[in-house]
């Protein structure tokens, strides 16, 4: 045994005189190795050569048992070491915030002096509450999707109603009888897989309000009943955040963005109360032009997108109003007013508009 002890220290020291790398020098000295271990197994007993070198393979083997183990062990202490090391870099290094396609997707945005780099980063990182999935509520979802709106929630506890599909572009044929929430949900994932949707297949209450406006940053309310305009309002004003309000009647919308923490009327400065029954019917009463929701829509969308980036000014304390039949629209300023029960700013409205 020890004529192999000296032979592996001969191998060992003349690799490292010629510079033969620690990998090769051991893989002589495992060479070394296998050849004495099958002298021990192929010559009979009493040979030279295994008196030599320890008489007994058994000695051999355990060594060589032993020599493995360490491999292994060392091997997958390699593996661990460097599976961590891969983790650590993964969460250490910053993944980018838009894929390729996604800036390609945006490009026009990106190219926009008054969006840019800033303004579709923005976007991405926004969390937009819309209320109603209908007529106004179709365009605002499509665009906002398609603009890259990170998170979009959507609130409606309606069916897609064959009677819906004049103006609601979001939903289609196949959609009768599907929620409304669901049915935009895939309108908007099929339009841009990169934004989350979070569908809510329920009415707007005062139980839920609070609670559901506080996981957004924007509320756009869609809607066509006042109990849910007065509730959106006051539930947007007591958490000081943007309430972006349309209304539709027949040929005409208006478009606003209520906004008291900024200095802007909410909806309840302009409308003190809700009118009177009969005085401001519903679409299935009074009919609406099919195109006008996605007119005021559009405009909606545009008023979020401004607010979310800062671009422009957005409707604070005006309100657009679009005659379609006859191709005109018109601004009006608003004032808040100082005894209004929910936001109970000074001022009063420059004219008070038609409700609806």
């Amino acid at each position: 045994m020890l004529l192999v002890l000296v032979m592996a220290a001969v191998l060992w020291g003349v690799g490292a005189a010629m510079g033969t790398p620690r990998p090769l020098r051991w893989g002589m000295i495992a060479g070394l190795w296998v050849a004495v271990t099958l002298a021990h197994l192929v010559l009979p007993a009493g040979h030279p050569i295994r008196m030599a070198t320890g008489e007994e393979a058994a000695l051999w083997l355990m060594i060589g048992g032993a020599a493995g183990l360490v491999l292994i062990y060392r091997a997958g202490l390699g593996w661990l070491r460097a599976r961590a090391g891969a983790r650590v870099a993964a969460v250490a290094a910053p993944r980018p915030l838009f894929s390729e396609a996604e800036l390609d997707r945006y490009a026009r945005h990106i190219v926009l002096r008054e969006l840019g780099g800033p303004g579709q980063k923005a976007l991405k990182q926004a969390r937009v509450l819309v209320i109603g999935a209908g007529g106004l509520g179709s365009p605002v979802l499509l665009y906002l999707a398609a603009a890259g709106v990170g998170t979009i929630g959507v609130i409606d506890d309606d069916e897609v109603d064959n009677s819906n599909l004049q103006r609601q572009v979001i939903h289609r044929d196949e959609d009768i009888g599907c929620l409304k929430v669901e049915s935009a949900m895939r309108a908007m994932q099929a339009q841009n897989p990169a934004v989350t949707v979070r569908p809510y297949g329920r009415r707007l209450t005062p139980e839920i309000a609070a609670d559901l406006f506080a996981e957004y940053d924007l509320i756009v309310d869609g809607t066509d009943n006042f109990a849910t305009r007065y509730l959106a309002n006051s539930t947007a004003a007591s958490q000081g955040k943007p309430l972006i309000s349309g209304a539709l009647s027949q040929w005409e919308g208006q478009v606003s963005v209520f906004d008291p923490a900024r200095g802007a009327p909410c909806y309840q400065c302009i409308f003190p109360e809700a009118p009177a029954s009969g005085l401001a019917p519903s679409c299935a009463e009074a009919g609406v032009l099919g195109p006008l929701p996605g007119v005021v829509g559009s405009m909606m969308a545009a008023e979020a997108i401004k607010v979310i980036t800062g671009a422009g000014t957005p409707l604070r304390g005006e309100m657009l109003i679009y005659d379609a039949l006859y191709g005109e629209s018109r601004k009006i300023a608003l004032r808040p007013r100082a005894d209004c029960p929910v936001c109970g700013r000074q001022g009063e409205r420059d004219e008070q508009p038609a409700a609806g």
